[in-house]
């Protein structure tokens, strides 16, 4: 059977449904089937917002894991529908969150990555340790989002950041890191980046400890 491919998709037609902040492209389009066939004419809607950087700040001299919390419209709206007018059950939408930023043009990611950590958790970072790059929501948007794990020293971290003409107000906490995995496994770290990034550090936290215990 035939791997399919870039070259398997004809774009019949390309409109713009919505052009804001965020911009909405909407295809016409066909494919190949894996049989060899093709699709009838498809319509499918891509939100596209550029691309984003995440980073899971690391100390590993006191074993500390850097966390951002804020509030997150996303989660509220998706309380509010879920309980309607019961708001007593509804979650909090202020979640725990890694460092995050979107890549402004001419922006590379590790760019991004030392802007964000400072403009967000007062934070330098020592060393990058790629994680990898993934699609936030393949099904209906273009963004990806590239993660790292970062070492800091996080023995003055903490308290309040975020750009004022941003709408930013970002709580930085510090945790150590059986209390992050603890948070991880009772579902508060419930936000894909955040889960991708705590499960890679479970994976790999050895080996980082050794690599950046020399690092001053």
């Amino acid at each position: 059977m035939k791997k399919l491919n870039f070259s398997d998709v004809e774009i019949i037609k390309k409109e713009t449904a919505y052009h804001g902040f965020f911009k909405v492209n909407q295809y016409t389009l066909q494919h190949r089937l894996f049989d060899g066939g093709k699709t009838t004419e498809l319509t499918r809607e891509c939100f596209e917002r550029g691309h984003a950087v995440g980073v899971l700040a690391y100390d590993p001299w006191m074993d500390n894991v850097v966390l951002l919390e804020q509030f997150r419209i996303g989660a509220y709206v998706y309380e509010e529908e879920k309980h309607g007018d019961n708001t007593e059950n509804c979650e909090s939408p202020w979640l725990l969150e890694i460092i995050a930023g979107i890549v402004e043009p001419g922006e590379s990611q590790l760019e991004v990555a030392h802007r964000e950590a400072e403009e967000e958790a007062g934070l330098q970072l020592l060393a990058l340790e790629s994680i990898g790059n993934c699609y936030s929501s393949q099904g209906g948007s273009s963004e990806t989002i590239q993660l790292y794990c970062a070492c800091v020293r996080s023995h003055d971290a903490g308290g309040i950041y975020g750009l004022e003409e941003e709408g930013e107000d970002i709580r930085v906490i510090v945790m150590s890191y059986q209390e992050a995995v603890q948070q991880l496994k009772e579902g508060h770290l419930n936000n894909a980046s955040a889960m991708i990034a705590m499960q890679w550090l479970m994976l790999n936290r050895g080996d980082i400890q050794i690599k950046w215990q020399e690092l001053k």
